[in-house]
């Protein structure tokens, strides 16, 4: 015959157990109030970004290309400013608006053109017609 035992309580945690409880209660800790903290960055906060549309945009604006890259790809101008553009690479590229706004057809290797941004607020997205996966946007504010 089979004698049943009574469940025994259940052992308490072992050295190893207790001490890595220890090790991670500071990091958990530690990451609730890093998230407590960064929740207190959004709204209502009074820093400003570093990417927001400066108060008065520039009249004017260089946008560089090298290794295949507009750099700066997003710029910020005033309506009609003068736009320059410096193809540094060995190879002609172009800046040429989606949407027909603009189009500097080729810009040789070494060589600068200036535009005029669109005389309407809005993004204007381009690319080089050339080599399209280059792309930036122009914002007229």
């Amino acid at each position: 015959m089979r004698r049943s035992h009574p469940r025994s309580a259940p052992s308490a945690p072992s050295a190893r157990g207790t001490s890595r409880g220890r090790r991670l209660l500071p990091a958990v800790t530690l990451a609730a109030t890093l998230v407590v903290g960064l929740a207190g960055c959004g709204a209502g906060s009074t820093s400003t970004s570093t990417t927001a549309a400066p108060a008065h945009p520039p009249s004017a604006a260089t946008i560089a290309i090298s290794n295949f890259m507009f750099i700066p790809a997003h710029v910020t101008v005033a309506p009609g400013a003068t736009i320059t553009v410096d193809n540094r690479d060995n190879v002609a590229h172009t800046v040429t608006s989606g949407s027909g706004m603009f189009d500097t057809k080729d810009i040789a290797a070494g060589t600068s053109v200036t535009f005029a941004a669109p005389s309407r607020a809005g993004s204007y997205a381009y690319i080089c017609s050339i080599h399209q996966y280059m792309t930036g946007t122009i914002t007229v504010a």
